[in-house]
């Protein structure tokens, strides 16, 4: 049992730790900065509208993260992560799988919508060049 009690005081020593004012800064920064190049993206209309609210939320969590250590700590004890670090990389791991599996729907509906196009000009076609035999062969 001394491993276990051992684990668990270790444990609470990583997520007891303090934090830096350096990291606060950076992840207040690049929150700033995340949430500024979505304006920027949006304005100059690289950015659809229906991508705005993922990306905006993302920075405002980068921000309020950065700058609310105490609710990364508690984020970490829910999950049961050992240090904020780890549930930082958790975190970006979520979204990215979920950004992946939002493109790849994405991909499948466009693949499908291309496969019913090229049909349809593949009938479209047949049908004008018989249009074109038969007004070819009318006297």
């Amino acid at each position: 049992m001394s491993e276990i009690a051992d684990a668990v005081a270790l444990r609470e020593l990583f997520l007891s730790a303090p934090e830096s004012g350096a990291s606060r800064v950076v992840a207040a920064v690049l929150g700033l900065l995340v949430l500024s190049v979505v304006l920027f993206l949006v304005r100059r209309r690289a950015l659809r509208e229906e991508y705005t609210p993922i990306w905006l939320a993302v920075a405002f969590s980068m921000a309020f993260l950065g700058m609310n250590f105490g609710a990364l700590r508690m984020l970490t004890r829910w999950i049961g992560a050992w240090t904020p670090s780890a549930t930082v990389f958790f975190l970006g791991e979520v979204f990215l799988i979920a950004i992946s599996l939002n493109y790849a729907v994405r991909l499948s509906r466009a693949n499908l919508q291309l496969k019913n196009l090229a049909q349809e000009a593949a009938i479209l076609r047949t049908r004008v060049e018989r249009l074109e035999a038969d007004f070819r062969t009318e006297p």
